[in-house]
C-alpha cells in the first residue's frame, strides 16, 4: 500500500491528508474510498495502524484528514459552538471530497467524527455509500457530560495535556478548549440530531462499546430506531470509547463483512 500526505488549501483553511492507496487493477472507479472522521480531540497520528488495515483488509483505497484546528491543519480562527458539526458536514467535508475527486465515499467516523458522518450522510442522502458510526453522539447525555468534567480534571491534573501535545503541538490548549467548552456550554444542553437521522438512507453500521464513558446505549438505540437505511449495531463488551484501538481485529472483521455484505468491496 502507498501512503503519501498532502496539504489542501479549503475555505481560508489548510487541511493535512493522508491517502492510502493500493497499486491494484481491482480498484475501479465504482469502489468506495474510506474516509476516515476523526474523535474530537483526535488527529491523523491517533489513529494509529488502524486506516491502514482497514484499508488493506477491505481492499479500498481510503483518505485519513486532520480537522481545522487538529494536529498538522491550520489553527482555529473562531471560536467553536455546537454549529461546528453542521459546518463540517455540510461545508468542509464536502469541499474535500471534491477537491480530491472522491465521488463514493464511505463514511468511519469515532466520536465527533461519527457525528459529522451521520450529519453529512442525512444532509446528502446520495453521497456516502456507508457510513461506519463509531461512539457517535446525537444527544446529549449526562453521562457524557460527566465523562467531559472528568477529562477537564485529568487535563489540569495529569499528563493528557503533554500526551495531546505530541499530536497537536501550540493547538492543544484550543483544541481541548473547543471540545470541552463547547459541550459544558450551558446553552448545548438541549442540542441533538434526531430529526436528521430519518433522512439518512445509506447503511449504517453502528459501533458502541459498553463501557464507554462518554455514550451509553441510548446513543446506537436512537440512531438505530430513526435512521430509513439498512442498519447493523455491533455492541461490544468490555470495550470503552475507542473501539478501533481496544477491539481492533473484532472490528475490522465486522466491517469487512457489513461492506461485503451490501457488495460494496472490490472483487
Amino acid at each position: 500500500m502507498i501512503e503519501r500526505s498532502t496539504q489542501l488549501s479549503l475555505h481560508g483553511h489548510s487541511l493535512y491528508v493522508k491517502i492510502l492507496s493500493h497499486a491494484s487493477a481491482d480498484i475501479t472507479e465504482n469502489t468506495p474510498t474510506l474516509v476516515f472522521l476523526h474523535e474530537a480531540l483526535g488527529s491523523v497520528a491517533q489513529w494509529k495502524h488502524f486506516p491502514r488495515a482497514v484499508c488493506e483488509a477491505s481492499g479500498c483505497d481510503g483518505i485519513v484528514y486532520d480537522r481545522v484546528g487538529h494536529g498538522q491543519s491550520s489553527v482555529m480562527t473562531h471560536a467553536r459552538s455546537m454549529d461546528f458539526y453542521k459546518e463540517e458536514a455540510e461545508v468542509m467535508l464536502p469541499a474535500l471530497l471534491e477537491a480530491l475527486g472522491i465521488h463514493r465515499p464511505l463514511l468511519i467516523g469515532h466520536s465527533d467524527g461519527a457525528t459529522i458522518a451521520l450529519w453529512h450522510a442525512a444532509a446528502f442522502p446520495t453521497s456516502p455509500v456507508a457510513v461506519i458510526s463509531m461512539a457517535a453522539h446525537v444527544l446529549i447525555e449526562e453521562r457524557t457530560v460527566q465523562g467531559i468534567r472528568d477529562a477537564r480534571i485529568l487535563y489540569d491534573t495529569t499528563d493528557l495535556r503533554t500526551r495531546l501535545a505530541r499530536y497537536h503541538g501550540d493547538k492543544t490548549d484550543s483544541v481541548f478548549s473547543a471540545w470541552a467548552d463547547t459541550w459544558l456550554a450551558p446553552h448545548s444542553a438541549d442540542w441533538h440530531m434526531l430529526d436528521m437521522l430519518p433522512c439518512i438512507t445509506a447503511p449504517v453500521l453502528l459501533v458502541q462499546g459498553d463501557e464507554d464513558n462518554y455514550g451509553s446505549r441510548a446513543q446506537v438505540d436512537a440512531i438505530a430506531e430513526r435512521v430509513a437505511g439498512t442498519r447493523e449495531v455491533l455492541w461490544i463488551e468490555g470495550c470503552g470509547h475507542v473501539p478501533h484501538l481496544e477491539a481492533r481485529e473484532v472490528l475490522i472483521e465486522r466491517i469487512t463483512g457489513f461492506l461485503r455484505g451490501l457488495g460494496l468491496l472490490p472483487r
